[in-house]
């Protein structure tokens, strides 16, 4: 079995327990996700079986799609609704959608977050969750990420509610996102509901709810997605037979040894293309190698055999 399954993660469970649990359930051991998705969450977690899990590397730079709400005035630890209050602030009069959306925008492209104390993180080898959970804080380096789009939902102020979406860039922390806006406006806050919609084209509505999975193991097949159709993004190219082997060996071949390409590769998609033979077996991913004169070569840097689903 090899493909992935858009799986609508539960709260309550890590995204590891969740990959465990289907390993179980599926009887397969190579499984792996494709981006952590916290307890306190839920939504749309791709998860990688068999051969596809060569292919998580490219899936984890695909956009995320969350809503999600914050509570304005009252701060945590873990900067979500799990950790411990450390500090509560009166909410400001003016603080109404338009100082809102003034602060949203200020957060909107790209910015440099600080990782929170209670994440997956590294600090010198160790996870920076158990050094927080011994009551040790460490100095972390910001890291930039992409914030393509943060839009208010609605702002309750009787419940000091701010509802929002958001779509980023991997390693975007929303809860420390949510943090550093309640600090911004003076007063505070923490997340307290999250809902990842999507990740690239893979919507929570056409997701497998991981309950459904427990009860009926056989839905596994129905709802899982080949390999080469999780990575629709990518340019196509045919080759010839005779140079099949070449591929499935990581070699190199030229563009005369190809039988159809498109007119011009697309550099927003990382020049990663997928290769098929003249069946339409779906045999590696290719990157374009350094250009001789008119002629192009192509490097086999992930190859799949046997890949159909099943």
């Amino acid at each position: 079995m090899n493909g992935i399954l858009n799986i609508n993660k539960p709260k309550g469970i890590s995204s590891y327990q969740a990959v465990k649990e289907i390993r179980n359930i599926l009887g397969i051991p190579k499984v792996g996700h494709t981006g952590t998705l916290d307890p306190s969450a839920s939504g749309v977690l791709l998860v990688c079986i068999g051969q596809a899990t060569k292919i998580a590397e490219y899936l984890v730079d695909m956009k995320k799609h969350y809503q999600g709400d914050m509570i304005l005035g009252i701060s945590t630890d873990s900067q979500d609704s799990e950790g411990n209050i450390i500090q509560r602030r009166g909410i400001k009069a003016d603080i109404n959608d338009k100082k809102i959306n003034e602060i949203f925008y200020k957060y909107t492209g790209l910015i440099h977050q600080i990782p929170p104390m209670f994440s997956a993180a590294h600090h010198q080898g160790e996870r920076l969750y158990r050094l927080a959970r011994k009551g040790i804080e460490v100095k972390r380096k910001p890291k930039e990420i992409n914030i393509f789009k943060l839009n208010l939902i609605k702002y309750e102020k009787k419940s000091a509610i701010v509802k929002f979406e958001v779509i980023c860039s991997k390693g975007t922390y929303i809860r420390t996102l949510c943090n550093d806006i309640g600090n911004e406006l003076g007063c505070g806050a923490h997340l307290t509901n999250l809902i990842r919609k999507k990740v690239g084209n893979f919507c929570i509505e056409d997701s497998l709810n991981l309950e459904e999975l427990k009860k009926e193991k056989t839905l596994g097949k129905k709802y899982l997605i080949s390999i080469d159709s999780a990575l629709d993004e990518f340019d196509t190219l045919t080759v010839k037979n005779d140079v099949i082997k070449v591929v499935l060996n990581g070699g190199i071949i030229s563009i005369d040894q190809i039988v159809e390409m498109p007119g011009r590769l697309n550099k927003r998609k990382n020049n990663f293309v997928k290769m098929f033979d003249l069946e339409g077996n779906f045999l590696a991913i290719g990157t374009p190698m350094a250009k001789k004169g008119e002629n192009i070569f192509f490097k086999a840097v992930k190859v799949f055999q046997n890949n159909q689903i099943c």
